[in-house]
């Protein structure tokens, strides 16, 4: 309904009172008026022929239609002001979001005297306190983001005019110059795509079908085997079938979790994948050994680029693996818990919806 065309809260309570006002003034008028015609609704007329009576159920009605006229004529007025009180929180609350932007989100206490209008007030203060948060982490990731984009990019331009300058440059010193743009290169592609892959998780599955966690994992493990030489991994592969997801991105949830653990790995290190049914869940646990993760630091490495200070035997993270994997889990309905190893390294386990 066009707002023009909707009533407003404050007429209506306004009609509210003179109408119970009218009501409730109606019951005494009309039980006075019904005494004075059934007790002494006559009067004798000596003027009337034959010694007639003449009846004041007229005078009586009619006094009675005034008297309820007057009540609706003083309520009306009472009952605007006192819905102008009662609803003057919701033009507070109004007044309030209107003047919201991203940088500037309103703060206010409990408004009005009413349970109804407190629990209102205390329910948009926490929407705002979420909406903060979440323009709060944009503005973060945004920052992150340009450094992570910027630093190869400063990197690039050093080395290149390093060799501009150096008159003794030949071909083998150019050869490794190339070489090196290129391997910087490569990891502006993995970030960009790493940036893609988030973006995509974020946005959800624009098709979902039922995938086998199996046949994804044991895919990931074969396209990982020479990434993974310096560590064993260890494979428990059972059935377990997602009831609905989008294959592209539960293949890059198991991929992303597959080379965290081979990343944040240490040299003859171990990884262990397992997929099963569980009840009505699908299950997907992989745990690797690794640094020592702080149980006060999981929740900051599930945000985007933020890594561990531990030293690392692989290189080459864009530190949106489990930023990826958040994402994922999130869209599809997922629960994801991630627990730090008492040894080193993280156990994460996906448990989604089974077919």
């Amino acid at each position: 309904m066009p707002a023009a065309e909707r009533p407003r809260l404050r007429t209506r309570l306004a009609v509210l009172y003179a109408a119970a006002a009218v009501v409730l003034g109606a019951v005494p008028v009309a039980a006075v008026g019904l005494g004075a015609w059934t007790g002494g609704s006559t009067q004798t007329v000596g003027a009337v022929a034959g010694g007639g009576t003449v009846s004041n159920t007229g005078p009586v009605l009619a006094a009675v239609v005034v008297g309820l006229i007057v009540v609706a004529l003083v309520a009306a007025p009472i009952g605007w002001v006192l819905a102008g009180r009662a609803v003057r929180p919701l033009r507070e609350l109004r007044s309030a979001a209107e003047g919201a932007t991203a940088d500037r989100l309103p703060e206010h206490g409990e408004l009005g005297r009413y349970e109804e209008f407190a629990d209102l007030s205390a329910t948009l203060a926490g929407l705002y306190t979420r909406l903060d948060a979440a323009y709060a982490a944009q503005r973060r990731f945004i920052a992150d983001a340009s450094h992570e984009l910027r630093t190869p990019l400063t990197v690039h331009r050093t080395l290149i005019q390093v060799a501009l300058a150096d008159p003794d440059a030949d071909t083998t010193s150019l050869r490794v110059l190339c070489e090196e743009l290129l391997r910087i290169g490569e990891q502006q592609e993995q970030l960009v795509a790493a940036l893609l892959a988030l973006a995509q998780g974020q946005q959800g599955p624009e098709a979902t079908q039922p995938v086998d966690l199996a046949t994804l994992a044991a895919e990931a493990v074969t396209a990982r085997g020479s990434a993974a030489a310096s560590v064993t991994i260890r494979a428990d592969i059972q059935p377990a079938v997602v009831a609905r997801s989008d294959p592209t991105l539960l293949a890059s949830l198991v991929g992303n979790l597959l080379d965290n653990a081979i990343h944040h790995n240490l040299d003859g290190g171990r990884v262990d994948i397992e997929t099963h049914r569980h009840g009505t869940r699908a299950v997907l646990a992989i745990s690797n050994t690794g640094p020592i993760v702080p149980e006060d630091a999981v929740d900051r490495i599930m945000q985007p680029f933020q890594r561990l200070t531990a030293p690392r035997t692989h290189s080459g993270s864009s530190g949106l693996g489990l930023a990826i994997v958040h994402a994922i889990a999130d869209s599809h309905g997922a629960d994801l818990r991630v627990v730090s190893n008492p040894d080193g390294g993280l156990t994460v386990t996906v448990a989604f919806a089974a077919r």
